[in-house]
């Protein structure tokens, strides 16, 4: 027996390579369809909500508001914060005192102009989740359909 090269005879010579050719067709017929499915997802459907009881909300009092005006001027309930960094650092010091006031149960909703950056309200949403608040709902006002 000579140098014992592994691509000797026998079955030691089949080379386990995998065909990724038809994986790559496969993946790209997968993307091309959810390119073309992704937004008509988005356009939702239109569905009739239930008429509700006013006192559907079991609460004790009012939930805190954090409202972010077209400028970019943060309100937390009816209180000005001003805008810019320096609003979302005071907003961030009053939902702490808030929750150690209060516990971490406390509902808050975040209210926010159509028109304001997405950014403004993720630092938002994300110095309402650093605070401790475990719930956050986000206020919409329903579609006026234009007829």
């Amino acid at each position: 027996m000579g140098m014992g090269s592994s691509r000797g005879n026998g079955p030691r010579g089949l080379v386990a390579d995998i065909n990724v050719t038809p994986l790559v067709d496969v993946m790209l017929v997968l993307l091309i369809i959810f390119m073309v499915t992704a937004p008509m997802m988005t356009q939702g459907l239109d569905v009739d909500l239930p008429a509700t009881t006013a006192n559907s909300l079991s609460q004790k009092e009012t939930p805190f508001v954090v409202s972010i005006r077209k400028e970019g001027e943060v309100f937390l309930d009816k209180t000005s914060l001003g805008k810019g960094e320096t609003s979302q650092a005071m907003l961030l010091e009053r939902l702490k005192k808030i929750i150690d006031e209060k516990g971490k149960e406390e509902l808050i909703f975040l209210s926010a102009d159509k028109d304001v950056a997405y950014g403004v309200v993720a630092v938002t949403m994300a110095n309402i989740k650093a605070a401790g608040f475990a719930k956050v709902g986000m206020m919409t006002k329903p579609i006026e359909e234009k007829r």
